[in-house]
């Protein structure tokens, strides 16, 4: 039996690039929005019908980074004019900078666990994987079920025993802790990924390597690490995502100092719904994933692609 396979003529390109374009356009309209609404003021983000061409002002990242306390205005007269742009944005609505607000702490705190329990899961992660993918680990296909039967249990399942256990150990609310909690989820990830690149990686050049003179550790650093830094790179991205967007522990193990901006941005609102605000939050909140993926995705590309050809 023979296959033939014809090149897609003019009309059928035509079709299958307006449905990429008009997916991206679906997909990417929301983040769009998003950041639109932090450059408009409280009555522009809640209009109905909603303002497509408005105003920009910068009232929503004022209230982002800056708390405030209403005065009268006899005492605003005392005051004098406003010194500054945001003071002058402020004093609309009678009020005046009364300190910074904890939103930068807490963005400070998600790079800080983010990027941590990231280089712990990939770091631990490459070793695992590439035990389990050179050695022969006895029960090798039941612990690497094991080991991915542990993402299989949904947070809320787990998040009790969690709660006691940090509090018994003196880890709740602690950086530490996020980042070792996050480790632990994301190794499961990040081994499967990294073992099926390495199982790509020729063992030839491992014991060419060893013939030489290498140890066995001068070959993984000098020969398996540089074969494998595609996936090593899109194991790290999707790590990275999950612990940049993590809720359900954050809300229940945290509630100050190593609070993350997940949790935190909800509480932006307030009683007045300041939306904008909520709105320049969650944008500068996407900025160091977005940076990262657009650093690496040359290798995320090459990382989701590699192994699917073979010859």
């Amino acid at each position: 039996m023979s296959f033939s396979i014809t090149e897609a003529t003019r009309g059928q390109k035509w079709i299958a690039g307006i449905l990429v374009v008009g997916y991206a356009l679906i997909t990417i309209l929301p983040l769009l929005w998003i950041v639109a609404t932090g450059f408009k003021s409280p009555s522009d983000a809640i209009a109905y019908p909603p303002k497509v061409v408005f105003e920009p002002t910068l009232e929503g990242y004022v209230n982002l980074f800056t708390t405030r306390t209403r005065m009268t205005p006899e005492t605003l007269e005392e005051l004098g004019p406003p010194a500054t742009w945001y003071d002058r944005i402020v004093r609309q609505y009678d009020m005046v900078i009364s300190g910074p607000s904890r939103y930068g702490e807490r963005f400070l705190n998600s790079v800080v666990i983010g990027f941590g329990s990231t280089f712990l899961s990939v770091f631990l992660g490459t070793l695992a994987a590439y035990a389990f993918s050179r050695f022969r680990v006895p029960l090798k296909d039941d612990l690497m079920f094991f080991i991915l039967s542990t993402r299989m249990m949904p947070p809320i399942a787990i998040a009790i025993p969690i709660f006691l256990m940090f509090r018994q150990l003196g880890l709740s609310d602690t950086h530490l802790g996020m980042i070792l909690l996050y480790t632990a989820v994301n190794l499961s990830l990040s081994v499967w990924l990294l073992k099926g690149f390495i199982d790509e990686i020729p063992v030839e050049y491992e014991e060419a390597a060893l013939i030489d003179g290498y140890t066995r550790f001068q070959a993984f650093y000098k020969v398996v690490l540089p074969q494998a830094a595609t996936g090593i790179a899109s194991t790290a991205i999707f790590c990275l995502i999950f612990s940049w967007n993590e809720y359900a522990f954050a809300v229940l193990l945290t509630s100050g100092t190593a609070q993350t901006a997940p949790p935190f941005i909800p509480t932006i609102i307030g009683v007045g719904k300041d939306w904008p605000a909520v709105a320049a939050g969650a944008t500068l909140f996407l900025v160091p994933v977005m940076v990262f993926t657009i650093l690496l995705r040359k290798h995320l590309l090459r990382g989701i692609t590699f192994g699917a050809v073979r010859k």
